[in-house]
């Protein structure tokens, strides 16, 4: 990253995704606890299920998307291309309007921080983006924020913890449909 004087606008635009440990955590849970639906399906929903498993895998790495750009204009939160005309969320903030940074608790006991804007929006601060650090500090090098206290909403351990769980149910789930005779899986044979 560039080093940026303190007020100073990143010199060229920077883009942070969704933190790849939170993505790929949340993909395999999704595929871990959809995959042995249609297994578990009556033979007329069986269909139905396989036709639904590709379409919301496609949904949730959509979710998951969502990226933060910072450039000489300001700070922008959205979804690419391919999928923004589903997600029509995000929210752009030109530099010059940032006001002030407000914190709230959340109900697990984590914080989460809002960007204050002159017209009186409150825009949720990105906090699962990779390269984090990199990415709060040219924030307040920008807008001059301090933005010292703000960290991640959750800490990186407990995705790790669902990662390994995750892994492991795909694990055994994979050990089970192995262990099955084709015969006993309707469909399959």
């Amino acid at each position: 990253m560039a080093s940026n004087p303190p007020g100073a606008a990143p010199d060229q635009s920077q883009t942070y995704p969704v933190t790849p440990l939170i993505r790929f955590t949340l993909l395999g849970l999704y595929l871990a606890l959809v995959l042995p639906l249609p297994l578990l399906a009556t033979p007329t929903l069986r269909p139905w299920l396989i036709a639904a498993l590709p379409v919301g895998f496609v949904l949730v790495s959509a979710l998951l998307s969502e990226r933060v750009r910072l450039d000489q204009e300001g700070i922008t939160v959205g979804h690419p291309r391919w999928c923004a005309w589903l997600l029509r969320r995000g929210w752009q903030l030109r530099w010059k309007q940032v006001e002030g940074l407000t914190s709230l608790g959340t109900s697990q006991g984590g914080r989460v921080y809002y960007l204050r804007a002159e017209d009186g929006r409150r825009l949720l601060l990105p906090q699962r983006v990779d390269r984090f650090p990199a990415f709060l500090l040219q924030v307040q090098r920008t807008t001059g924020l301090d933005l010292s206290a703000v960290g991640r909403l959750t800490p990186p351990w407990t995705y790790w913890a669902l990662a390994a769980l995750t892994l492991a149910m795909l694990l055994g789930e994979l050990v089970v449909l192995a262990a099955l005779p084709t015969a006993s899986v309707p469909g399959l044979s």
